[in-house]
């Protein structure tokens, strides 16, 4: 399934309008991507399904701090 293992996101359902505004029903998927990070404390290598805009928090606090966040708010396992 298209889930972001740090933030939760996946698709939500919405509608294409085209100019003449006729809707018909589309999904908006995350931009996942799978990436491998190392974490030292533990020393080993763990791979998970992120966002962009997890990419980004993690480059910003870390990895250690953001699975310990995740872990936390009961996100991941």
């Amino acid at each position: 399934m298209r889930v972001c293992d740090i933030t939760g996101k996946r698709a939500r359902v919405g509608n294409s309008v085209s100019h003449a505004n006729n809707k018909t029903k589309r999904l908006f998927v995350p931009n996942l991507h799978k990436k491998k990070f190392y974490i030292p404390e533990e020393d080993k290598w763990v791979e998970l399904k992120v966002c962009t805009k997890a990419l980004r928090t993690i480059n910003k606090k870390g990895i250690s701090a953001v699975l310990r966040e995740a872990i936390k708010k009961g996100k991941l396992a």
